[in-house]
This record gives structure tokens, sequence and C-alpha cells, in this order.
């Protein structure tokens, strides 16, 4: 964990199990850690990355006050693997959001990614560790062939994911609706 810590706050990308999936990380306000990550992923820019959250107070930093809806859905599913699409804050980067006037985050249910967004005292990015338009990488043996030579750490403590991507529902139009049915049943 120290070294990956290290390493995002050096401007570093890293991998890390999630609740969910592996992930792959950068400081959310980090630019130049923002446009290394698309490059490692092979992502467009114009697609925005979901925003890991280790508690409330960095969840304020990428999205401002959160609604209501947000808030309770927040309670009842958080830490766990649903993500919530909001309304960005001014101070976060166009290259999180793709451009958009709104962020993907979450508050995963997994004490890795926790620890390393309070440690390094931010938000980090949450997107699948794989590269664009491929399949989920499930062990760690596949994420080592494809990716160690493409990040600066991959943390190999703390559970496997579950192998199931996270619901994802935007909150920003009053009802809330379904952009991916994940882990939890819409």
């Amino acid at each position: 964990i120290g070294e990956a810590v290290s390493q995002l706050q050096e401007g570093g990308v890293v991998v890390f199990p999630t609740d969910t999936l592996y992930g792959l990380g950068a400081d959310v306000f980090d630019e130049s850690a923002l446009r290394r990550l698309f490059a490692v992923k092979g992502r467009p820019a114009d697609l925005a990355l979901p925003v890991l959250v280790g508690d409330h107070e960095q969840a304020e930093m990428v999205a401002g006050r959160l609604p209501g809806l947000a808030e309770e859905l927040a309670r009842r599913f958080w830490p766990g693997p649903l993500t919530l699409v909001v309304p960005k804050a001014p101070r976060l980067s166009n290259l999180v959001t793709g451009g958009r006037d709104t962020v993907a985050i979450r508050r995963p249910a997994h004490w890795v990614p926790l620890h390393l967004t309070v440690e390094l005292g931010r938000p980090i990015t949450g997107t699948s560790a794989n590269r664009s338009g491929g399949p989920d990488l499930l062990t760690l043996e596949e994420i080592e062939a494809q990716l160690s030579h493409l990040v600066d750490c991959i943390v190999r403590c703390g559970p496997a994911p579950q192998g199931i991507a996270s619901t994802v529902v935007d909150v920003t139009t009053g009802a809330p609706r379904l952009l991916r049915q994940g882990a939890i049943p819409f």
C-alpha cells in the first residue's frame, strides 16, 4: 500500500483490487497522471473515468454537495458496488469527466482502495484494469501479463475482486436512471 501511495503521489498509475474488479488508479487532481492513465488503458479522452472516494469529504471534492437522492443511495449502498453519476465540482478536470458536467463516484467495499484514497488524501480513478474495449482482467496473472510493463505498481494484497462490475445509476435528473446493470439489481 505504501509503495502504491508513493507512486500515486508522484504521478504514477497503479493497479489494485476492489470489491468489483481490479482498478487502474491515478490521482484525479493530477492531469499528467490522468493523461498517462488514458495512454496505459488506450482509452479515448472523451470517455469519463469513474472516481473512487474514501469518505464523504472526498465525494464533495469531486462532486460538491451531493443531491438528496445521491445522499440517500450512498447511505444505503456505500461502501459497495454502486456508482452514482452526479454533478461534478467545478475544480474537477475535464479529463476525468470526458468534458461532461457530471462525475461517476463510488465508495468501494474493499480495504485496499479505501486505504489508497485515505493515505493519498484525495480520490483516485477507478476504471477497470484492462485495455479499453478488452475483456475484464480477473486474475493477478492476467493483470501482470497485460499491464505490468505499463504501470508503476500492482497491489498484490487484499481479497480478490468478485468479478462483477458496479451498477451505475445517474441521479442528476431527479429520478434514478440505470446506465449499467452490475452487482446491485436496479
